[in-house]
């Protein structure tokens, strides 16, 4: 049985029979992360629910901002606190003006398996009061723990519409007729959707990514009173030692940190690092769909034993599209390779030259600053020299020897 089965909140209706397309900004994913982050580590109480800003035109809808919301208990049902979401709402419109923003749905916390029966109240509301068309983003923090690069992104995105909940007849049974439509009820379907970035996204995204390389945690208030009062309890040779050894520390991590250079070394070296590893997950992927081809369309030095359950299913589509990406691949390789070898070795030689260049002018200008120190002291010996000669009782000595040159005086 499908999950559409096991799920009665979700619809039987394929997600292309609407035509309806999602567009999610990576904005949102940071907001809605966040959010998850600080309501975890802070061991706060109550739903993870928030509202979705966009704009649809046709048939797209633009999922760019998103804001929490508070909630608020009533007959066990959670709620939406409605003078406050109103207020925030119209502020938030009031922000995005240019392109105007509204209301497109909202997002929670729901396992793999679909919406539950705890989320109506909410869409219900939201439905009847703002967007008839509302969207549900549904995060899926059971996914977000398993880190394997060139997963999908751990959320779904649904629409609502109302279907008659009208059991399939079996066959070989006489089932009664029943006059008047069934009655209608809430389900949910699957909307396919792709990720879209701005410019302005991508410089918040490339702060965030500066700032991931040098990201600590900040120990919880509590922990540092408990601390605090643990450490007054100890006698004073307990406080020195203590205060010492926080002293140490203080040293270590002021000596540990990163310079706004190795920031963006690290930030670079992870961007490239996480390129190159889900590029190779791609590789391998294509690797492993040609190696489980059916023999037919594998050469005779490539085939594979392998089960007809363990094959795949050949798909012409993805099969032109890897043969198109191998015959770019020559594009990236030089056609005379022993003529790009001889041109690399050139340059290489040349910087090389110059920085041995470089090193001959450091040299020589040294040694010139060692001739113009020894020809002032040649010049001083000899000229005290002379007029001890000329004047034996004359001790004074006049050091001013502007305009000599002497033999260790390098012309260049």
């Amino acid at each position: 049985m499908g999950s559409a089965e096991k799920n009665p909140l979700l619809s039987s209706q394929k997600s292309s029979d609407s035509g309806l397309q999602a567009v999610l900004h990576p904005l949102v994913l940071l907001t809605i992360s966040d959010y998850i982050t600080r309501h975890t580590l802070r061991s706060q109480e109550g739903p993870i629910v928030g509202a979705l800003l966009g704009q649809q035109n046709g048939r797209e809808i633009t999922i760019e901002h998103a804001f929490e919301c508070a909630t608020a208990a009533k007959d066990g049902n959670v709620i939406l606190q409605a003078d406050w979401f109103a207020q925030r709402l119209d502020q938030m419109e009031t922000i995005y003006k240019t392109p105007q923003l509204g209301l497109v749905g909202w997002y929670t916390v729901l396992p793999k398996s679909g919406p539950t029966p705890a989320i109506l109240p909410i869409h219900h509301w939201i439905l009847s009061e703002y967007n008839e068309s509302s969207l549900l983003l549904a995060f899926h923090p059971e996914e977000a723990v398993q880190h394997s690069a060139g997963s999908k992104l751990p959320l779904t995105i649904y629409e609502s519409n109302y279907e008659a909940d009208e059991p399939k007849a079996d066959q070989g049974e006489d089932k009664e007729m029943r006059d008047g439509d069934p009655p209608l009820r809430l389900k949910f379907r699957e909307l396919p959707y792709s990720v879209e970035t701005g410019e302005a996204e991508m410089i918040s995204m490339d702060f965030v990514a500066r700032g991931a390389g040098n990201a600590t945690v900040v120990e919880p208030r509590e922990q540092k009173k408990t601390s605090a009062k643990s450490a007054a309890e100890t006698d004073i040779k307990g406080k020195r030692l203590a205060e010492t050894g926080a002293k140490d520390k203080t040293q270590e991590s002021q000596g540990h940190m990163l310079s706004r250079e190795d920031e963006e070394m690290i930030s670079a070296l992870t961007a490239k690092a996480n390129a190159i590893r889900m590029l190779q997950s791609r590789v391998n992927l294509l690797t492993t769909y040609l190696e489980r081809l059916p023999p037919s369309y594998l050469s005779p030095n490539n085939a594979t034993n392998l089960a007809e359950g363990q094959q795949t299913t050949p798909s012409h589509t993805i099969l032109r599209s890897i043969q198109a990406l191998v015959n770019r691949l020559s594009l990236l390789v030089p056609s005379d390779t022993a003529a790009y070898e001889l041109e690399m070795l050139s340059e290489a030689n040349d910087v090389h030259l110059m920085e041995l260049l470089d090193n001959v002018m450091q040299s020589t200008s040294e040694a010139r600053d060692v001739g113009k120190k020894y020809s002032i002291v040649e010049s001083a010996k000899s000229h005290n020299r002379k007029a001890t000669d000329s004047h034996p009782g004359n001790l004074g000595v006049n050091l001013s020897f502007s305009g000599l040159s002497g033999p260790g005086d390098l012309a260049i």
